[in-house]
């Protein structure tokens, strides 16, 4: 109760705020993380967080399903631009390949580590989450396909990655008389499950919300509730199956996202406030891993390995899979560093946190800690230089115009 207390307090003073810090470019998940290091750490902290509990463990969880629904169907807005036509290299080449390097990164940089706990780092440090630069997406100096691509980048990802992210760390807390195939059929078995459950969950609802809509049985802004409902419907359904759930929610956005714009522009707008809100929980509960982190210590390999998977790890495949695009090279740059991480390697960290071996989780915790960290500061102070950038060139932002009438 004292928690739920803490954070509708904080939730109620950055809203009366808000406005104000913005122009010092302080935002809501940077308050909510500084609000978790005060009040979180020390000795005798004034709130305390206990991270291992099954409910904890669930509401991440949950976070993280409702966020894939909201990418998945975002991630249609863009759908028929051709402008983004590298969004395919972007998941099914770039992505791979920023895995697989950061994998490499970690081998080199803390040797003797166990190749699935560099695995399960590099799927946490990886994933892109655009929340940090979500003003950047709506900048009209930057070209179109430039926010698109990252756009539907970012909706995909994390909805790609989170199966192998539960598989990695099944391998790594595998129970006695498991072995590796037994582990992957459970693996596929789950996506599989997953599927379903979030195709039977989908797919009546589709037809119930056109038919009332249509009928005039609910008005749009009262199906608003219907569709803040599915993420978790899906979610349930999945787990009770013994499906993955971050699938299951991630498969039904696929499926609503079409009615969801035939319903208007506001009809997700309760699932963005809901998804928004679980947010700042997860950044309040970085602001409590940051403290722990520097508590700690930092290494200068933690800190190597935070500017890979920044920079090498992100922008060298993004870059290469772009080649032969419409995108010109500036744009190609440009999509490769504005990777920013945030809630999508947080939740990770935090399930990582709750199931991995004490030592295994404090390695996860310290990587995630200071990539995100790196991310907000470097990605916060370039976002503005980079759409200047795009300004002064007009040329970038009238071919893509001319492109898309």
């Amino acid at each position: 109760m004292i928690a739920l207390l803490v954070l509708l307090s904080l939730l109620f003073l950055w809203a009366t705020v808000s406005d104000r810090l913005a122009r010092w470019s302080v935002t809501a998940p940077i308050a909510f993380a500084v609000a978790g290091i005060l009040l979180t750490g020390g000795d005798r902290p004034v709130l305390t967080l206990d991270m291992e509990t099954h409910t904890f463990q669930r509401g991440v969880e949950l976070v993280l399903a409702v966020m894939l629904f909201t990418d998945a169907t975002e991630a249609r807005d863009y759908e028929r631009l051709e402008g983004s036509v590298g969004e395919v290299r972007l998941l099914t080449l770039a992505l791979p390949v920023s895995l697989a390097l950061a994998t490499l990164a970690g081998a080199l940089l803390f040797p003797g580590t166990d190749w699935w706990l560099l695995a399960v780092a590099a799927l946490v440090v990886m994933p892109m989450d655009l929340a940090p630069i979500m003003m950047f997406l709506r900048d009209e100096r930057v070209p179109l396909r430039v926010r698109a691509a990252l756009n539907i980048e970012g909706g995909f990802n994390d909805g790609l990655i989170s199966p192998l992210f539960v598989f990695c760390v099944a391998n790594l807390v595998t129970a006695q008389g498991h072995s590796f195939a037994d582990l992957v059929l459970d693996a596929f078995k789950g996506a599989g499950y997953a599927v379903i459950a979030g195709t039977v969950v989908a797919l009546p609802a589709i037809w119930l919300v056109r038919r009332a809509f249509s009928a005039g049985w609910a008005k749009a802004a009262d199906l608003r509730l219907a569709g803040l409902a599915l993420p978790f419907v899906a979610y349930a359904a999945s787990v009770l199956i013994g499906g993955n759930g971050f699938v299951a929610a991630f498969v039904t956005g696929l499926w609503y996202a079409r009615t969801a714009h035939t319903l208007g522009k506001h009809h997700l707008d309760l699932v963005h406030d809901a998804t928004y809100l679980m947010s700042l929980a997860v950044w309040f509960t970085f602001g409590k891993l940051i403290a722990e982190v520097f508590e700690n210590g930092i290494d200068l390999a933690t800190i190597g390995y935070a500017l890979v998977a920044l920079t090498v790890a992100r922008m060298v495949p993004v870059v290469a899979s772009l080649k032969g695009t419409p995108f010109t090279w500036p744009e190609r740059w440009a999509i490769g560093w504005l990777g920013s991480r945030g809630v999508t390697s947080i939740v990770f960290a935090v399930l990582a946190y709750t199931q991995l071996p004490s030592s295994d989780a404090a390695f996860v915790i310290k990587v995630m800690g200071v990539t995100v960290l790196m991310s907000i500061f470097l990605h916060g102070i370039t976002v503005e230089p980079v759409a200047r950038w795009f300004e002064r060139r007009p040329q970038s932002v009238a071919a893509v115009e001319t492109e898309h009438p």
